[in-house]
């Protein structure tokens, strides 16, 4: 399963890109630690790259992304666009998984493989727990209330229990590319992170479950972009928070791992990483999305690419690069050859020992092989399957999304107050 997070506070300060902040250590952190829950990774537990499971999450990034770019055209227009950002058609799943018959073949024990971090928060007065997926790659709370027959498999939201409910105008819905769709109205309630409280924080309550949801083992999804990405046009949660002064500083942070995770409100938790943290002034104007350019990565210490955007998305775990970067990257590890075309999938010998490395002009961030390997192609088979895959996601073709395959590889701060994302060295 997927580990547990936190996250604390500490002093930020953004001089320049690649900027170290000094560490203090005798400063008290007054940050909340926000335990984390691993849910998994594209490998079986025997080992075996889970395809269906890939696939259905590059479906769901692009078209989470795809949203996003929606969501920006209405609340600030198509000049906040990123540079080349164009939305695209709702992307669909290959007609071989959909129905639930492929669904079907998955075994039950793989469901502590899923693909996402989770933690609990609480929502109402008293509070009511859930268990929930944190997205810096979007900016909506929503989760499942009382009234949804499609969403038993999840704890439900009940207004009627909670003296801080009020129910507002508007609805929500966002379309999957299975068909399906998850939709219901809007709250405000009383939100609580670890210790944060955002009081009348906005969200949506899903009384229809999209069929993408419903065997997931988060109950709902908090994003952690900017306001304007925003599908209620509203302060995402750690925004209010900010307002109201709930929370110390405008600073967030994940380590992400096999154990020991956590997500860390209102600083960084100086005990898990050494050095200083190296920012990176954002790149993405009013486009809200946690992106920084003059990026760079290479393959054994050999440069491939240089000059590209990021968006650091904890929603997502394989790293997407637009096709044409993806097959230049890929034409540079030894060994590597197309594993599915259509999906934008490569394969690597499962004995390689290659670094794959990203730099934004500091330090040199190395993913662990372990990360990079998403599981043989098949039983048997010398070949596994490389976490980079090639798509267009509509965010331009200069701009690759590092999820979580990247994560796992620095202690990764975001920083509200000085808009820069931050990297430093697990301890």
């Amino acid at each position: 399963m997927f580990c547990k997070s936190t996250l604390i506070t500490v002093a930020l300060a953004l001089l320049s890109a690649a900027t170290p902040l000094p560490r203090d250590d005798t400063s008290l952190t007054t940050g909340i630690r926000i335990p984390l829950q691993k849910r998994g990774s594209l490998k079986n537990a025997d080992g075996i790259f889970n395809y269906e499971k890939a696939v259905r999450e590059l479906v769901k990034l692009k078209n989470k992304h795809r949203q996003n770019l929606i969501n920006l055209e209405q609340n600030v227009g198509r000049d906040a666009f990123p540079l080349g950002a164009e939305i695209k058609a709702l992307v669909s799943l290959p007609a071989s998984l959909l129905g639930t018959g492929k669904r079907g073949a998955v075994p039950l024990t793989d469901q502590e493989d899923d693909l996402e971090w989770t933690g609990p928060i609480t929502i109402g007065n008293p509070g009511q727990t859930f268990t929930i997926d944190f997205d810096t790659g979007s900016s909506d709370l929503w989760i499942p209330v009382a009234s949804c027959k499609s969403c038993q498999n999840h704890t439900l939201y009940d207004p009627s229990k909670s003296s801080d409910s009020k129910k507002v105008n508007g609805s929500f819905e966002i379309q999957y590319g299975d068909g399906s769709s998850a939709s219901g109205g809007r709250y405000n309630d009383t939100v609580t992170v670890g210790g944060v409280t955002a009081k009348s924080q906005a969200f949506a309550a899903v009384s229809n479950e999209s069929s993408s949801f419903t065997d997931d083992p988060s109950d709902g999804i908090l994003g952690l972009g900017f306001p304007a990405l925003s599908n209620l046009n509203v302060n995402p949660f750690f925004f209010t928070a900010l307002e109201q002064g709930a929370a110390p500083e405008g600073v967030f942070a994940f380590k992400l791992d096999q154990s020991g995770s956590e997500l860390f409100i209102g600083g960084t938790n100086q005990s898990l990483y050494t050095g200083d943290v190296e920012y990176h002034a954002l790149t993405s104007g009013a486009s809200g999305f946690w992106q920084i350019g003059g990026a760079s990565v290479s393959v054994d210490g050999k440069p491939l690419a240089s000059g590209f955007e990021t968006i650091i998305d904890s929603g997502s775990t394989i790293i997407t690069a637009p096709l044409a970067a993806a097959e230049a990257f890929w034409a540079g590890v030894p060994g590597a050859k197309v594993f599915d075309k259509d999906q934008g999938l490569w394969s690597l010998p499962c004995n390689s020992s290659v670094e794959v490395a990203f730099s934004w002009g500091g330090n040199a961030w190395t993913i662990n092989f372990d990360d990079f390997n998403a599981g043989q192609t098949e039983e048997g088979s010398d070949d596994c399957v490389g976490a980079l895959a090639g798509g267009d996601l509509g965010l331009g073709n200069t701009t690759w999304l590092l999820g979580d395959t990247f994560m796992k590889s620095a202690y990764t701060v975001f920083s509200v107050d000085t808009k820069a994302v931050g990297f430093a060295k697990l301890a």
